[in-house]
């Protein structure tokens, strides 16, 4: 059997070549997760209002139908405090306040009481030198520890927020200003365009330099010694103009409570660097906020941000990990609930919202194809580790991968996928058209095959296998085995691989390079490499280039591990008699009615396997121009995949510092949480880079949208799983895992 380098030989060749290389350290870092605390058995009481912190650590809600103190994971409602409305809560030092319909209730040692002889609905409450302080529609009251002592009013009623500064000095957020109250100067309304954002004024926070950050309708406003010195508004990156609540974070980060989610606001290189070039990140969507209208914020000891949300209370929390450390949570996650016999990765899906006690698995169309990614991730990790965990794990892929072979027979066709025969879900089951139906897809579609019976039972009754096979699938088998062969397998293993490899190969040949389905006798949807039938049907006009291109990696693959010429005179037949080294020059469809990430995918699939294996300088040149000439269409997507297969191709750079944030940024929540970015005020929605939707102007970072595998596009506005919109189905982590471990195994992400 003839063998071109061993692959590990000309990486190490090809990466000690690059230009500039760099190496990341695998650094701690700060990774946040959402824990949603809703209050079971009482919706009324997740319309929270208004949240605190004690010195403790224990957290304190004001809600529609009275106050909540939360212990463990559990909300208790507070005794002694009235039921109903309540509009504030506060934590000092001996005390937490509750300011509610019927007055100001005081709370020490988990039981309330009313505090003093005050029967009025209070809005807000401080804690000043002289007391708390407390302002509603009937008045405003310091408390001096028993009595209420009333205050001259000459504002508004309509209170947002209330600020008691340790000098005495009151600021007042309301709906038709910002009032400032001192001993010194008396009182000063801030309602004019030059002085204030907006006379709507909903949140007021002291800054750590002393200055005053007012959050209104349309945006804030920063003062300092009494003088408007800065507005912040949308154009200046502010995600959502309604600004409802704002509070500093210990590490002095800006967190702005809107109606769509909270803005976060830093200026700091290393801050930017992480949300890909903006001073403004934001957490929205189910998948940080139990509901994106955002009250109320506050910080504990931890720096967990406690958030008040019109559907209950969100905690943001962070710890310390590093990428190996998030690697294993991943690996863990994937392998507990997402491989299902005989081997396959794919989704799950939870019974229950924020349940992970009961799943069940999902297939998928492309099951073999992602199960290979998953194989060439096993294989990546066991070259860096020798973990023999990671060897079992790709070859039981390996094994799941060759079981589609054998049950349609081992003649050369494949399954899509299989399924044991006693599930009842199964996405894209038998349909049977009538003769109308197969009309009009026709119309739609002139190349739609149909297929009534996709789902066939295996002889033994065991499994049911789904045909149809696409020419993803087959890409990805190409890719599996190869990489395989090549990392993990032993010599038997290898001789299996070039049995299975020729086998597919000879078939597609032999069917004038289609994929002929047994089951219909005609060449599947998608798997045609016929030079004839792309000459004479220009329906195949947009598949037929990157289909040339994968014609050439089957047919240098196949050469690969056999040694057999038959597949050499076959590449070069393509390449001498059709003219196929274009093809290798520009390998996809690329107007913008033609562009896909789908594409992109499949060319860095089998691109660096064929630049691995191809010893032709001209060809290979060639090549590195179309791998090349592809990455300018996916460059800017933060993708490690993209930027480190590129790399191993010779690329001249790995984009290093935006793919490890890219792999640090990525939430460790795998849900497919809907993420609808068309809300925000800080991007615009255009049509490009595709003209099938609409994209956002710039790239989000992860954390910012739905999780996604590398053929989607990351630039779709909205993204996640529509009919799972509470978080029900789970990503494997493939995504994140292959790129981090392709990274270990170049080198350019050092190990822990």
């Amino acid at each position: 059997m003839k063998s071109i380098v061993a692959l590990g030989v000309v990486v190490t060749a090809l990466w000690s070549g690059v230009a500039g290389a760099e190496k990341a350290r695998d650094t701690p870092f700060i990774q946040e997760y959402h824990e949603p605390y809703p209050v079971s058995g009482v919706s009324e009481a997740n319309d929270v209002r208004a949240i605190a912190v004690d010195s403790g650590g224990t957290v304190y809600t004001a809600t529609r139908v009275g106050a909540y103190r939360l212990v463990g994971a559990t909300w208790h409602q507070i005794p002694g405090v009235v039921e109903g409305e309540c509009f504030d809560v506060l934590a000092t030092e001996d005390a937490i306040w509750v300011a509610a319909w019927s007055g100001v209730y005081r709370v020490r040692n988990g039981a309330g009481e009313r505090a003093g002889e005050l029967t009025v609905p209070v809005s807000v409450l401080a804690s000043g030198p002289e007391g708390v302080v407390a302002m509603g529609p009937d008045g405003a009251w310091t408390f001096n520890g028993e009595t209420w002592k009333a205050m001259e009013a000459d504002w508004s009623r309509n209170f947002k927020d209330l600020l008691a500064l340790p000098n005495g000095d009151l600021w007042m957020g309301t709906w038709t200003g910002l009032y400032h109250q001192s001993d010194a100067t008396g009182l000063r309304r801030y309602f004019e365009p030059e002085e204030i954002t907006s006379g709507a004024v909903n949140g007021l926070a002291v800054a750590p330099n002393g200055q005053l950050w007012v959050g209104c309708w349309g945006g804030i406003t920063v003062l300092e010694n009494g003088a408007c010195v800065r507005q912040i508004t949308t154009a200046d990156g502010l995600p959502y103009w309604d600004v409802r609540c704002m509070a500093f974070a210990p590490d002095g980060t800006l967190w702005a409570g809107t109606r769509e989610g909270i803005g976060r606001y830093r200026d700091d290189e290393a801050w930017v660097t992480q949300n890909n070039g903006s001073k403004w990140s934001l957490r929205h969507s189910k998948r940080w906020l139990l509901d994106d209208e955002v009250r109320d914020i506050a910080f504990d000891a931890d720096g967990t941000a406690w958030i008040a949300t019109a559907k209950g209370v969100s905690a943001i929390k962070r710890k310390t990990m590093t990428l190996a450390e998030k690697a294993a949570h991943y690996q863990t996650i994937l392998e507990q609930r997402h491989v299902r016999p005989p081997g396959f990765v794919e989704k799950c899906l939870f019974a229950r919202p924020n349940d992970f006690s009961e799943w069940s698995p999902r297939d998928d169309d492309n099951d073999g194809e992602y199960t290979a990614l998953y194989l060439m991730m096993e294989a990546f990790r066991y070259q860096v580790t020798r973990n023999p965990e990671a060897k079992a794990n790709a070859t039981r892929a390996f094994e799941a991968i060759s079981f589609l072979h054998e049950v349609a027979g081992n003649t050369g066709f494949f399954a899509r996928t299989v399924v044991p025969t006693s599930w009842t879900h199964k996405h894209d089951p038998n349909t049977t058209f009538t003769e109308e139906e197969v009309a009009a897809r026709r119309v739609r579609d002139p190349r739609f095959r149909y297929v009534e019976r996709r789902w066939r039972p295996t002889d033994d009754g065991k499994w049911l296998w789904k045909g149809d096979t696409s020419s993803d699938e087959v890409n990805g088998h190409f890719m599996g085995f190869y990489w395989f062969h090549e990392l993990v397998a032993d010599e038997a293993q290898k001789a299996q691989i070039a049995d299975l490899i020729t086998t597919l190969t000879d078939y597609i040949m032999e069917n004038g390079y289609t994929f002929v389905d047994p089951e219909t006798g005609r060449y599947t949807r998608w798997g045609v490499w016929s030079e004839e039938i792309f000459q004479e049907n220009h329906d195949w006009w947009v598949e037929s280039i990157i289909n040339r291109f994968e014609v050439l990696a089957y047919l240098r693959i196949a050469y690969h591990v056999s040694g057999d010429e038959k597949y050499m005179r076959a590449h070069r037949r393509f390449i001498e008699k059709h003219g196929y080294g274009e093809y290798l020059r520009r390998p996809k469809a690329h107007r913008i009615s033609e562009q896909s990430r789908i594409d992109d995918g499949m060319v860095y699939e089998l691109g660096p396997i064929l630049y691995q294996l191809e010893t032709d300088p001209a060809l290979r040149a060639l090549l590195l121009e179309g791998l090349t000439w592809v990455y300018e269409f996916v460059e800017e997507d933060q993708s490690p995949y993209f930027n480190f297969s590129m790399a191993l191709c010779g690329g001249a750079e790995t984009r290093l510092e935006e793919s490890m944030a890219f792999l640090r940024d990525q939430p460790l929540d795998l849900r497919q949480w809907v993420v609808d970015n068309s809300v925000r005020e800080d991007i615009t929605l255009v049509r490009r880079p595709m003209q099938d939707a609409l994209q956002t102007s710039r790239m989000v970072p992860p954390s910012e949208r739905g999780v996604m595998r590398w053929d989607k596009n990351p630039w779709e506005y909205i993204s996640g799983d529509f009919a799972h919109p509470d978080g029900l189905l789970e990503s494997s982590g493939v995504f994140w895992l292959m790129p981090y471990w392709l990274g270990r195994y170049m080198g350019v992400i050092e190990g822990p």
